[in-house]
């Protein structure tokens, strides 16, 4: 099982300073003798390549541009030995068979959220995000220091796959309408592109998730396939041509509160690894996520500031008591996912253990500025 080892986070200024923060912690770069780390010697001459396949579109800002950069990082930093090749969805492999392709050794690695891999492991979706769940301050508090990360890796041991935390959307928008959205009622029969267990909470308010593709949204929506759909945020929003489509813009993201990535590792490829270049993998991953988090928070508020003053997009709030009667709903569905899975049973329990300890202090803190 992976240990977590606690190690802080790095945040980039850029590519090749990044690189050289990690190298200069790591004392990884610039050596050809084998090298002596506490008892264990690192073999400094094998190359290891792998391959990693990702869910995301060739050039998907953000998303796909973060394995990419993770994957030269390792390069960098480990001298060659182990050279990735990154591949984007659906171009080695169709973007939702990607856990499979790592579980299965056909690939050493994947780039993805855990509730794309819901049908095969309905628990992982708590390491993916929660509907009126917790942040990314949250979700990588629990994952770092309060044993999420070690429960993650528990619920993948049988699939031979490890994972790592490698990034966060932050809290996402709540999506593109073609109607107004004024009680819970309007939301009966509304069909919406919506996945994970936010499409779960819509169906049991009467709604109607449908899962499609990012290729397939704007076409959907446009032609009246689709009543709403969501997808990330400003920046994909925008790159979509969403606002084309629909005429309202709903805040906030009850669905989505903090997205986590994941890099998937094949367990018996990473066993096979010298422990340094697992710490370099470790290391890159985090810093990754902090690139990752730190570029959307930027990029969503440039994209945003152009939908409201150029687009003219009407960007509305869903009204208070729609999103209570929301909070009500999440909560009997997630009780009623509970029921029918132990294993999702544990990993809610856990989750809501740590979030009920991290509330008090989210709350003295975060919400007391409205932040």
């Amino acid at each position: 099982m992976l240990k977590n080892t606690n190690t802080p986070l790095i945040i980039p200024a850029a590519r090749g300073s990044l690189c050289l923060l990690l190298a200069l912690f790591l004392g990884a770069c610039g050596t050809d003798a084998p090298v002596e780390s506490g008892t264990a010697v690192i073999d400094t001459g094998k190359i290891h390549r792998w391959k990693m396949v990702t869910t995301w579109p060739a050039n998907f800002p953000v998303f796909q541009e973060a394995p990419e950069m993770f994957a030269e990082n390792v390069r960098i930093m480990s001298n060659g030995r182990l050279d990735i090749n990154v591949f984007a969805g659906g171009e080695l492999v169709p973007a939702l068979q990607v856990f499979d392709a790592v579980s299965q050794g056909a690939v050493e690695m994947g780039h993805g959220s855990a509730y794309y891999w819901a049908g095969k492991v309905p628990a992982a979706q708590f390491f993916s995000t929660v509907p009126f769940g917790m942040e990314q301050k949250g979700v990588e508090a629990w994952l770092y220091h309060g044993g999420g990360l070690e429960l993650w890796n528990e619920l993948y041991e049988p699939f031979n796959v490890i994972a790592l935390p490698i990034g966060n959307s932050g809290v996402q928008m709540g999506g593109w309408f073609n109607k107004k959205i004024e009680t819970i009622a309007d939301l009966k029969g509304l069909r919406m592109r919506i996945p994970g267990l936010g499409g779960k909470v819509l169906d049991r308010a009467g709604g109607n998730p449908i899962l499609m593709s990012a290729g397939e949204v704007y076409t959907a929506l446009e032609r009246g396939t689709i009543d709403a759909t969501e997808w990330v945020g400003p920046l994909h929003d925008l790159r979509l041509g969403l606002n084309r489509a629909a005429r309202y813009y709903y805040y906030p993201g009850w669905h989505e509160p903090g997205t986590e990535l994941e890099l998937l590792v094949n367990k018996a490829r990473w066993e096979g690894l010298p422990a340094d270049l697992q710490q370099i993998v470790k290391q890159a991953a985090a810093a990754t996520s902090a690139w990752t988090f730190s570029a959307l928070e930027y990029l969503n508020s440039q994209a945003l500031k152009e939908l409201s003053t150029k687009k003219n997009v009407q960007v509305l709030p869903f009204p208070a008591e729609v999103m209570e009667e929301l909070r009500v709903i999440t909560r009997q569905t997630l009780e009623g996912e509970a029921e029918k899975d132990p294993e999702f049973k544990r990993v809610y329990e856990a989750y809501l253990a740590f979030q009920e300890t991290y509330q008090p202090w989210h709350r003295l803190t975060s919400e007391a500025l409205g932040k």
